[in-house]
Order: C-alpha cells, then sequence, then structure tokens
C-alpha cells in the first residue's frame, strides 16, 4: 500500500502555490506509506542542464564540488544545496561525464532535466518536504509519492519517484509479476535499471516507449499489453501528466479537474485542501484507461 498524488496546473496564476499545494496533498497519504516519501516538481526551465543529486554525506561530497565541476567541465557549473540534495545546473552536452564523476564519488542521480527537479528520503512527508523546502517551491505541475516498501529495502534510492529519462518521472501503487523479464529486454534496448525496485523497471519502459517517438498517452497504453501485475502508474514529463491503471484496478484511485488544474490521489482527502475543489469534476479513472494531459 502506497499514496500517490498530482497536480497539473492549467493556468499560472497558481504557479507559485504548487509546491505548498503538493505538501498538503502527500501528508494527507502518510498513513499509507511511513517508510519514504519523494516530490518532483516541474518549474521553469533553466539555461542548461539542471542534474539533481543525493549523498548520505553531502557535507564531505558537496565542499567544493561546483568548483571541481566547473574545472572538470572547463565551464560554469551553478549548485544550489538543499539538506542531502543538491541541484546542479550543468552546460549542454555534459551529462554523460557528470554522470561517470558522480558514480566514481559515491554521489547518486536523482534526475536530469532542464525542468525537474526530484527530492526523495527516507522518512514521514511532512519531515521531507520539510527538509528540501517543498512548501515554497513553484512550478507548473508535480507528482509524489509516499512509500510502504513491499519490494525492496526502505532507502533513498528505493523511494519514488523514478526518473530513468530527462524530465521523465513515475510514481507507482502496486507490483509488478513481470519485472525481472522486463529488466532484460529493456537493458537491450540500452534502458537498464540500476535498482531492485520494480518501479524502475515501470519508469524504464516509459523513457524506452518515447526515445521509440511515442508520445506520452501511447507509452501509458503500452503499460497495459506489457507489464503484468496490479499498478497505478502517475507520471510526469516537462509538458505532460498522465496517469493509468491495470486492467483490474484494485489499487485506489481519484481524479478532479477544474479550469485551473487536473489532480491525482490514492483517496479523495488528498483534494481537501485544493482551491474550488467543491465545485471540480470528481471521478474514478477507469481501469485500462489512460489519462494524459499536455502543453
Amino acid at each position: 500500500m502506497c499514496g500517490i498524488v498530482g497536480l497539473f496546473l492549467k493556468k499560472d496564476d497558481l504557479r507559485p502555490r504548487l509546491g505548498d499545494l503538493l505538501t498538503d496533498m502527500l501528508i494527507t497519504m502518510t498513513d499509507r506509506g511511513p517508510d519514504s516519501a519523494g516530490i518532483a516538481i516541474y518549474g521553469d526551465a533553466a539555461d542548461g542542464l539542471k542534474m539533481t543529486i543525493q549523498s548520505a554525506t553531502p557535507d564531505e561530497h558537496f565542499d567544493g564540488l561546483e568548483e571541481t565541476l566547473t574545472a572538470l567541465l572547463r565551464a560554469p557549473v551553478r549548485m544550489r544545496v538543499i539538506d542531502t540534495h543538491a541541484v546542479l545546473t550543468l552546460p549542454e552536452g555534459s551529462e554523460a561525464e557528470v554522470r561517470a564523476f558522480m558514480a566514481e564519488k559515491g554521489i547518486r542521480v536523482m534526475g536530469v532535466g532542464d525542468s525537474m527537479e526530484i527530492f526523495k528520503e527516507v522518512g514521514l512527508p511532512k519531515d521531507v518536504a520539510a527538509r528540501f523546502g517543498i512548501r515554497q517551491m513553484a512550478g507548473s505541475h508535480g507528482i509524489g509519492h509516499t512509500r510502504m516498501a513491499t519490494e525492496s529495502a526502505v532507502t533513498t534510492l528505493g523511494a519514488h519517484p523514478f526518473s530513468t529519462d530527462e524530465n521523465q518521472c513515475l510514481v507507482h501503487n502496486g507490483s509488478l509479476s513481470n519485472h525481472n523479464r522486463m529488466r532484460r529486454e529493456l537493458a537491450r534496448k540500452g534502458f537498464a535499471p540500476q535498482t531492485e525496485n520494480d518501479t524502475e523497471v515501470a519508469a524504464c519502459y516509459i523513457s524506452s516507449r518515447l526515445a521509440e517517438g511515442a508520445n506520452l498517452g501511447e507509452a501509458l497504453d503500452g503499460t497495459l499489453q506489457d507489464l503484468d501485475g496490479f499498478f497505478t502508474f502517475v507520471v510526469g514529463t516537462k509538458n505532460g501528466f498522465g496517469v493509468v491503471r491495470d486492467p483490474i484496478a484494485c489499487k485506489p484511485a481519484v481524479m478532479a479537474e477544474t479550469e485551473d488544474y487536473v489532480a491525482f490521489g490514492s483517496e479523495y482527502r488528498a483534494f481537501a485542501g485544493l482551491p474550488g475543489i467543491e465545485t471540480a469534476r470528481v471521478w474514478e479513472p477507469e481501469p485500462a484507461t489512460v489519462y494524459f494531459w499536455e502543453r
């Protein structure tokens, strides 16, 4: 049992409140998963590539990192440290070199993209959100997850969201039964999962389909044919937000839509603090049906 939330803003008026609204939504889902929590925020595009990194020893790893990377890349690098995470702004084309550097130093890469930032840690949603100042973050859309571990250990890397391509991430409630076979198939396509978590397999699957030219809706539709098990997926991309449930749809899900936003929650109570929720169209997403919105 896990809790999922998502919020996709149709208009710019609510952008300054995105982090605040998502935080309240996620906190209401605490009893669905107290092990770990995470949120992906899609904000203004950076001039370059943003990379969110994480370290269990940030004082050691982040000290002087900005200067070291600037010298390594022979180009300016900016770094914003937030607790155990840091958001780097890198020159275009430097991702592979920086990833190799991070792997050598034992620093984890949470995600990359010019607009996406991911923050996740072990702990309760209220504590994780407070550590990273999520309430103060603005943006166009975001997704969040609070986890009750069933398939792998309670670790930072096992927390959601999982990001396996630029500006793309996924959260999941459920369990995949064919994830081992899919790992092998995805690895052959160049999208090898890095953790034991079955959710990362789903994220890699979406990435592989997008790389093949599918749009978000088509990629989500493919999960219904290729992934076995019980699942509700919520996916974010730079310009999109999508939802799909497996054909049995045993995992709870509810959606709400107004002229200002589209919201997803594992339970209706996640919407209690959203503006205008009393006049929203509220429905349960149908089994084996894809819902997606793009700008």
